[in-house]
């Protein structure tokens, strides 16, 4: 957990550099990033968040332990496109899944790309995800498929 920390600590430190190196590009679009209920585990989002900031694209990050409500509301009052759920633990899928079909439910027209150590290609497409980012150099290609 101590490393962990620190190494979001460590992103905190390159976005703040990033930022005071120029002016800032527009936007490409806007792009939700959550680790879902349940999972404290969110390195690889926060390295998937960084990779997408330096592509040009706003992230609005909600953390993680974060419930499918919390991601669906934010997801429509913000307009978001595409949504990125990370989970890590084998235990914590299930409710990657309830994220999904809540965003389903809602009617609000997203897309939804997953990653996580413990995802494969053929479970995102089981839990109905648009998209399977197997790093976060496929993430920012997924990115741009979707919001150009």
């Amino acid at each position: 957990m101590n490393a962990a920390n620190a190494a979001c600590g460590g992103f905190d430190v390159i976005r703040r550099r990033l930022a005071q190196s120029g002016a800032q590009a527009a936007s490409k679009g806007k792009i939700l990033l959550a680790t879902v209920y349940g999972d404290i585990h969110d390195i690889g989002k926060n390295i998937v968040r960084t990779v997408l900031e330096n592509y040009g694209y706003t992230v609005i990050d909600l953390g993680r332990d974060v419930p499918a409500e919390a991601v669906v509301e934010t997801a429509i009052r913000e307009d978001i496109k595409l949504v990125g759920l990370s989970a890590l633990m084998t235990t914590t899928v299930s409710s990657m899944a309830d994220t999904i079909a809540a965003l389903r439910r809602s009617g609000h027209d997203c897309r939804i790309m997953v990653g996580g150590a413990v995802l494969t290609p053929e479970y995102a497409v089981e839990i109905g995800a648009d998209y399977y980012a197997k790093d976060a150099k496929q993430s920012a290609d997924i990115a741009r498929l979707v919001l150009g």
